[in-house]
């Protein structure tokens, strides 16, 4: 896994704790809420980074891409 998408998963993992702590998921929904929250984060990131003139990531996220 590279750093981008460390740092992705870090974030989404920040994001999905506060999410359970103020109660907007419940961690029931966990595996539904995840994986959206994770691809708009990763999303974000290569969209940013786009913007500051690096390659952007590839738009699908199997976990099967090799760089």
């Amino acid at each position: 896994m590279d750093k981008i998408r460390k740092e992705a998963l870090q974030v989404t993992k920040e994001i999905v704790v506060k999410f359970i702590e103020t109660q907007r998921v419940s961690p029931a929904s966990l595996g539904e809420v995840f994986p959206s929250i994770y691809r708009v984060v990763l999303e974000s990131i290569a969209t940013d980074g786009a913007r500051d003139g690096q390659s952007p990531l590839p738009t699908a996220s199997t976990g099967t891409e090799r760089e």
